[in-house]
This record gives structure tokens, sequence and C-alpha cells, in this order.
């Protein structure tokens, strides 16, 4: 494995362009429940600051199934009333966050995985690229809501844009702490941490995932957006967005 710095770029200013400019991003290259620790930090490879990238290679038989999920921690709100203040107590507030990607297969084809329009995708047919479903409350404990990535098929794919998506509920970035974990079989864990944060807007991409010399290299992007579509212009994938809501 190999890990690099480098300065981010302004996503977020290209957004404001037209549809037909991009920032660069498109050439080159609610996921899990309350807080349980699912990977063993002593064995992952963290990517904490936007431009940090790292490449794996693949093995003698190629990479095997890849799972990518998001853990965080519910937000702790206290009682109202008199009696709760007087005893301290508080609640968990459930906080509703999606996961999500935009991909380009290697034939051109690009789309989008998500809750939203029950885009779901499949695994073993294109885009090789499945969401487990959506886990609304976020007490669900491990990763019950993620990402499968078809890894046998993995040449087909070009690139990947992780997002989340705070889909209920204020943004509050540093305090529900979200965790990008990139599982591939045989390698250390992959974890993106949110090294910078935005209150004002409640969608972030945090990672991609490109396809370079048939290994994979992770780089954390942390860039926060108004909504999809800004997103989609800032990284070049060029879809059409409507309006949605979850059924």
């Amino acid at each position: 494995m190999t890990i690099k710095d480098k300065s981010s770029q302004n996503a977020l200013l290209d957004a404001t362009r037209s549809r037909a400019d991009f920032s660069g991003h498109g050439n080159a290259l609610g996921a899990a429940g309350f807080r349980e620790i699912s990977f063993n930090p002593d064995n992952s490879e963290f990517l904490k600051e936007p431009g940090q990238n790292i490449s794996i290679s693949p093995g003698p038989e190629g990479f095997e199934s890849i799972l990518i999920g998001v853990e965080w921690d519910n937000v702790a709100a206290e009682k109202a009333g008199f009696f709760g203040k007087l005893l301290k107590k508080a609640t968990r507030k459930g906080v509703d966050l999606d996961l999500g990607c935009l991909y380009e297969l290697e034939n051109g084809e690009r789309g989008s995985i998500q809750a939203f329009g029950e885009k779901f995708g499949q695994f073993d047919g294109a885009p090789y690229i499945a969401l487990s479903g959506d886990e609304r409350t976020g007490d669900a404990e491990g990763m019950d809501e993620s990402i499968r990535v078809n890894g046998q098929y993995w040449s087909k794919i070009k690139r990947m844009l992780i997002y989340i998506y705070i889909y209920e509920g204020a943004p509050n970035w540093k305090e529900i702490n979200p965790h990008l974990i990139i599982d591939v079989p045989g390698e250390n864990d992959l974890v993106v941490t949110l090294g910078a944060h935005d209150d004002s807007l409640a969608l972030c991409a945090v990672g991609g995932l490109e396809h370079v010399r048939g290994g994979i290299r992770l780089t954390n992007y942390t860039e926060y957006f108004p909504g999809h579509p800004e997103m989609d212009r800032a990284f070049g994938y060029g879809l059409d967005w409507d309006d949605g809501y979850k059924t």
C-alpha cells in the first residue's frame, strides 16, 4: 500500500458553474447504525485529510467481494422539561444517514446507487455494485446498510464516488462522526474520516475508488454540497436528477 497527500480541489466552487463545466474530478480519477466498532483500528489504514489517497494491488486471483459501509454516532439530546434537566436524562436521536455512490463503468455507462428511487443496483450483473438496503433507525449494530462491489468484475468498473447524505435531521457532521470503511479481503480495512465539517450542507462526497492498472486507488475527498446535482457536476458524471423521496 502507498499513501500520498495532495491539496484538495475546490469542487464546491466549480459546482456553481454550468452543467457542461466540471472541476476536473470527473477525469481524475443510511449506511450503518449506532456506533459499533466493526474494524480493528490497529489493523486499519486511515485517510484523515482531504486529498490523501492509498493504493491496493490485486492478489493472484484478483479481488473478492469489496464491502463499503459507514458507521456513525447517534446524537445525544437532553429530555425536555424540568425533571429531565434535573436528572440530566438524555435520549439518543436516530440519524437517518444514507449511503450511496455514483459510478462509471469502463464501457462508459454511468449511474447511481442509492435508496432514493430504489436504485439498489445488482451484484452479479452490471454495474456489479449493490446497496444492501435502507437502514433508517440508526440503532442497528454494525454495517446494516452497505455497498457491495463484485471484485471479480472490478476490471469493468472505472470509478466510484461514495457519498453520505443526512436525509432526516439537521446536519451536525462533527457530532455524528461518520467513518467510511472499505473492507477488502486480505487487506487492512481502509477507513476514511471527515477531516473537515460543514454543517450548512447535508451531502458529503466522502471518497472515490478508481480502477488503476487493475488495482484500487482510494482518495479522501470530504467535500460538501447542497444537493446531488451540484456534486455530480463537480465530479463530472453527467446524470439527470429529479426530486425524490423515500417510500
